[in-house]
């Protein structure tokens, strides 16, 4: 039996605070969780459970107020968190990737994508400009941008918005990167540009080994491309394993209830269940499991003592009905 590969990310114990007029607000909660090269590590959750927070601390772009505040986080064992801005730039294209939303964020509408793609190659890699463009248009080509020769001189106005993705994903593979950050990746894409979009990440994990945390609130695509998923609830993480013991046998309530909101082909019914309530704000998080309140399974110490994820069958998961000693305790009062 092989041993499992190191991982190439680790977080741990990741805390990340906003200092407002109002007191300091914790975004991200000692949050841990490793990444494995060629893995694809989903993270999903409501809007506001701090997925893309995460991803940012990661790739060193927080802005102020934003800050680590605590934890680390290391990339090859190197630990990167506390860091130099100079240090961190430079690590992030070359050793790690970014694939935001909306790729007209990430692309400069007044540079062709060549020059874009040539530039980001030059100031990573020991290239002239003739090879940097050579690669470039290598590049083009593998993420399926058709007569790239003729392409890469073309402005991002004139492709469609799969298209732009596909240069985002380009620009984020210039360096090889070890590590990509993509954060709803295919949010604004329609579903056929999604799939593709889909298999083209699948297939760099395959060929390069590159690690790829998927950050996005859509299932579909987790459980089409994710290895493992992650779920975050205001801003820790409710339950982590293997992606398809979580979609087919979630073991938090949390967990359960985004699965029961999906919709199964030829499944016949009247309304889907929906998770009553909504996330509570930063500055309003309950004492105990932050769930508690919209909890069907809430017992005593939900709402007193928070959980830590604890084993629960082939996942872990931060709810207190995974500690048999918790809930026989209640049961007797």
């Amino acid at each position: 039996m092989s041993e499992a590969p190191a991982p190439l990310l680790q977080v741990r114990n990741l805390r990340v605070e906003f200092n407002t007029r109002r007191g300091t607000l914790v975004a991200i909660d000692d949050v841990s969780f490793d990444i494995a090269p060629g893995e694809v590590l989903g993270v999903v959750g409501e809007s506001g459970a701090g997925k893309s927070i995460t991803g940012t601390a990661i790739i060193g772009l927080l802005e102020p107020p934003g800050r680590i505040a605590g934890g680390e986080i290391r990339l090859a064992g190197d630990r990167i968190d506390n860091l130099p801005a100079e240090a961190i730039r430079r690590i992030r294209g070359r050793q790690i990737g970014a694939i935001f939303q909306d790729p007209l964020t990430s692309l400069n509408p007044l540079y062709t994508v060549g020059r874009q793609i040539v530039e980001t190659i030059q100031t990573h890699l020991p290239m002239n400009a003739a090879e940097a463009r050579a690669r470039a248009i290598d590049l083009l080509k593998e993420v399926g941008i058709p007569a790239a020769e003729r392409r890469i001189d073309h402005y991002p106005h004139q492709f469609s918005g799969g298209m732009r993705q596909r240069v985002v994903i380009a620009l984020a593979l210039c360096a090889n990167p070890r590590l990509i950050i993509a954060d709803e990746p295919t949010t604004a894409l329609d579903v056929s540009i999604q799939a593709q979009i889909i298999t083209l990440l699948k297939k760099l994990c395959r060929e390069h080994g590159t690690a790829v945390m998927l950050v996005t609130h859509d299932m579909g695509v987790i459980a089409e491309t994710a290895d493992r998923v992650a779920v975050m609830y205001a801003g820790r993480l409710a339950e982590i394993g293997p992606v398809q013991e979580v979609i087919h046998h979630p073991q938090h309530p949390y967990t359960a209830g985004l699965m029961g909101s999906i919709p199964a082909i030829g499944q016949e019914v009247e309304r889907l269940p929906q998770i009553e309530g909504s996330m509570p704000r930063l500055t309003a998080i309950p004492k105990g499991c932050a769930f508690n309140p919209r909890c069907p399974k809430v017992f005593g110490r939900c709402r007193e003592e928070r959980p830590d994820l604890l084993p629960a069958g082939a996942t872990r998961a931060a709810c207190w009905l995974h500690d048999r000693t918790a809930v026989h305790a209640d049961e007797r009062r």
